[in-house]
């Protein structure tokens, strides 16, 4: 068996002689047989790194054994949450109380015994962890935070809540229906274990359907490439504003969060506010989408985009629109049409995107290095990540509500979510090209290139700064997959006008906020390019709460930063252009599984 020597010391001085092409060759061998084990360990355990695991419990406990201050503080802890549980139980004091937003305990049956003692059992099993998984001096804050989240995953597990016998909404649930709540729940697991089994998708809620009441502003495909079919929506008004709008929606899911029910589409009411309205729908990519990398979305996204609306509406300068990994893209092609001097933007709106990624939130604590050479790993093999793969750490970063609580209703109650336009949606996933994700992982996530001054597009640095196009920013105040105050940063490396916006709501619930929907509102602001910096605690206390919708807020922007007369609607595409009408929206790609 002939010897692998990877470099080798020259006969004269200290370089190395590269290796030889057969010994490139039998090296690429062994590395793809350790990238074949990784990649199925990573399926057993959905694309988590083991290794990253254990690396955070080794700092957590070697820094916690140097540390006998902390020891002492914990177990005189241990000790008053004991005295504190006891008296609770009993009713003797008040006891633990779940936190803000914990809804396991709401039950009234919960303040009563046995089930009293379950309860205060658990929450101050939950305190002392807590406590216990705060940061030692000296440890790395990212294996804090792992430690953390993997207790609290454990912990969300054994819950009294999830047992049918410790929980007292369930016992309730059982005696008023003769037990049929167990028969209902156990109808739904086989339900769900037969499709887990079968490697089927969740289905479609019931009562909702693509094109007919979800997705069902009318248009055209316009334009269709590899990656993306670009919709014209038809007008509704004889008069429109002469700049058109582009949205790039995140390819992370299907395009229509944007164009959900009629009541609440944000594509319906910017047609119905007098705007031609352009939308990119992303194709669901599979192994053959494996060497699509990130410029690739750029360039046959946005960019392809606007030179298709160029052509069906020339002349006027265009208004682009990016949600969460849409506005990242798009930032990143704002930022290298300035470097090139094309003018064609008119403004630019970031909903929920992020372009720093040093406080990029929860989703921080899952990459490092291993982890990110775990998943392409997993990805290398497939050619892509799986939209299940994906789903399953953002549900992990909720799993109270997004797991246990859904379970005990369905499988313990025997209760039927009720169909809704967002739940439809949610069920729609989409897989991520392995070379793209991994360079979003690592040139964006992990590495920051981007406000570094270290992103190159086609072999040249660009920087944010350059673009001169008007802002408008918003961020949530619930998002956990991309914390407003890191939405907010783009104000550190902008100059150009921006107004800035934040909801209430999550990532999704915030944006979904049209005119009427009871218990919205929003904070808005104006910053000019003369003006300096307010760092975002400042500028939430600097910007009183308005009751009410987001969507008018941005209308005004968009026509403030528009042609003051309204033209005539334009035709459906551009036959004469090569941008016929292809087929009706929402196309095709939108239906891909």
């Amino acid at each position: 068996m002939p010897k692998t020597v990877l470099a080798r010391p020259l006969a004269e001085g200290n370089a190395l002689q590269q290796p030889t092409a057969a010994e490139a060759n039998l090296h690429r061998r062994y590395e793809n047989l350790d990238r074949a084990i990784r990649a199925r360990s990573a399926q057993l355990t959905n694309g988590i790194s083991p290794n990253a695991s254990r690396a955070a419990w080794v700092d957590w406990a070697t820094h916690m054994s140097r540390a006998p201050g902390r020891r002492q503080e914990l177990m005189e802890l241990a000790a008053h949450n004991a005295t504190r549980f006891w008296l609770g139980a009993f009713g003797l004091e008040t006891g633990f109380e779940a936190k803000a937003g914990d809804s396991r305990f709401a039950h009234k049956g919960w303040e009563n015994p046995p089930f009293a003692f379950w309860k205060q059992g658990y929450l101050a099993i939950e305190d002392w962890w807590e406590h216990a998984t705060t940061e030692v001096r000296g440890m790395r804050h990212k294996s804090t935070e792992r430690v953390a989240f993997q207790v609290r995953q454990v912990l969300d597990a054994c819950a009294p809540s999830n047992f049918p016998l410790t929980n007292p909404e369930v016992v309730d649930a059982a005696l008023e229906t003769g037990g049929k709540n167990f028969v209902a729940g156990a109808h739904s697991l086989a339900e769900d274990v037969s499709r887990t089994l079968m490697g089927e998708p969740d289905p479609m809620p019931e009562g909702f359907s693509v094109g007919q009441n979800i997705a069902c502003t009318p248009g055209k495909v316009v334009h269709r490439n590899a990656l993306m079919e670009l919709i014209q929506y038809t007008p509704t008004t004889d008069k429109v504003q002469a700049e058109p709008v582009l949205i790039v929606p995140a390819w992370i899911m299907k395009y229509y969060i944007l164009d959900l029910s009629q009541t609440n589409s944000l594509i319906k009411y910017l047609v119905d506010q007098g705007f031609t309205v352009f939308c990119i729908s992303w194709v669901n990519p599979d192994a053959s989408y494996a060497n699509m990398g990130l410029d690739d979305y750029r360039k046959l996204g946005v960019m392809d985009a606007l030179d298709a609306i160029s052509a069906i509406v020339p002349g006027p300068r265009v208004h682009a629109c990016g949600y969460c990994l849409g506005g990242t893209i798009l930032s990143i092609a704002a930022a290298t049409m300035a470097r090139d001097e094309d003018d064609r933007l008119a403004s630019i709106t970031l909903l929920a995107a992020q372009t720093d990624f040093t406080e990029a939130g929860e989703v921080m604590m899952f990459l490092d290095e291993s982890q990110i050479a775990y998943l392409e790993d997993m990805m290398w093999d497939q050619g892509y990540l799986d939209q299940k793969q994906m789903a399953g750490a953002f549900q992990a970063l909720r799993a109270e509500d997004l797991i246990w609580t859904k379970a005990v209703r369905r499988y313990l109650l025997g209760l039927q979510e009720k169909p809704f336009d967002i739940a439809a949606w949610n069920a729609d996933a989409t897989r991520m090209p392995y070379r793209m994700h991994s360079e979003y992982l690592r040139g964006l996530f992990l590495e920051n290139r981007l406000t570094a001054g270290r992103f190159s597009v086609e072999g040249r640095v660009i920087a944010l700064k350059d673009i001169e196009a008007p802002f408008f920013v918003l961020g949530t105040e619930k998002d956990h997959i991309a914390p407003w105050r890191s939405v907010y940063k783009i104000a550190l490396f902008s100059e150009a006008e921006m107004t800035f916006v934040l909801t209430k709501g999550g990532h999704n619930s915030g944006i979904l906020s049209e005119p009427g929907h009871r218990g919205r509102g929003f904070r808005v602001g104006f910053r000019s390019p003369e003006d300096r910096y307010e760092d975002p605690i400042s500028w939430m206390e600097n910007h009183p709460f308005q009751n009410g919708s987001w969507w008018p807020v941005w209308v005004d922007f968009l026509k403030a930063q528009s042609s003051p007369e309204t033209v005539a609607a334009p035709a459906m595409g551009a036959p004469d252009q090569g941008f016929a009408a292809i087929c009706d929206a929402p196309g095709t790609y939108v239906f891909q599984e």
